[in-house]
């Protein structure tokens, strides 16, 4: 194969997503960056030449079946970054809107079945074309470490935790690699104030004091960097944090000092 690769980013409109589809564009692979708001992906096209992209819903399965149809018919698909999804409340079980729970579990899991089972024989035609293909999917620490007031979004982690474990042993013999990268605190422009209905004083509050939070590039880093590896070398599982959050539920806010 002489012609570089070509990667999918969903949620590519912002955060993570767009940080990804940028750093993927400066690797020297061909990108089509996937999201709801035309605006925001005609800007990024705009600032990174040769980046395509393709407005879907992937909430909506005719969204999702247009957008396969597409990349097959426009040059296939050798590598899948599942970015899109969200939180919605950081509400007590008993206080919780089953409404948002409904959403995240479509927007974290159901999306991501979806959108993966679409692609998924372009995928195989991609590692017949180039002898591999990769599916990465960001997930979160949510999905591996409950925390108060956080059970709506992690249930949703944790059932595309066990999605992509079934889905990597579903492809056992096929030169495809099934990554997840879950990051824990990541300060990006939307997730928080998204998650806490658009209160920018909360959303301010949760990155309050912490020494360098992570932030999308550095995710954006560690995924270019998973498939840049030999292509029998498949990272399973990569937990990112920033080094002042010892876990979910242990941040230390301050300055980082060694005693």
């Amino acid at each position: 194969m002489t012609e570089a690769k070509r990667v999918v980013v969903t949620g590519a409109s912002s955060g993570i997503g767009e940080a990804t589809a940028r750093a993927f564009a400066a690797a020297g692979w061909r990108v089509v960056g996937v999201a709801r708001r035309a605006e925001r992906l005609t800007a990024l096209a705009a600032d990174v030449p040769g980046l395509e992209t393709f407005v879907a819903d992937l909430t909506v399965d005719d969204d999702v079946d247009r957008l396969a149809a597409w990349l097959g018919e426009s040059g296939g698909v050798h590598a899948l970054v599942n970015n899109a999804g969200g939180a919605r409340g950081s509400d007590s079980i008993d206080d919780l809107k089953l409404d948002d729970l409904r959403w995240m579990l479509d927007v974290n899991v159901v999306a991501v079945a979806r959108v993966t089972q679409a692609l998924l024989p372009l995928l195989r035609a991609g590692a017949r074309d180039a002898g591999s293909a990769d599916i990465v999917t960001v997930s979160s620490t949510a999905g591996l470490q409950a925390y108060a007031n956080g059970g709506g979004y992690n249930a949703a982690k944790f059932a595309v935790h066990g999605l992509i474990g079934a889905l990597r042993l579903d492809l056992k013999g096929e030169p495809i690699r099934v990554i997840e990268v879950a990051p824990g605190m990541v300060q990006t422009e939307e997730f928080s104030l998204n998650r806490l209905s658009g209160d920018a004083a909360k959303a301010a509050a949760v990155y309050d004091g912490v020494d360098h939070p992570l932030v999308a590039e550095d995710v954006a880093s560690v995924i270019v960097s998973a498939l840049a590896q030999p292509w029998h070398v498949n990272q399973d599982l990569i937990v990112l944090r920033p080094v002042a959050q010892a876990a979910n539920f242990a941040v230390h806010r301050g300055p980082l000092e060694a005693k």
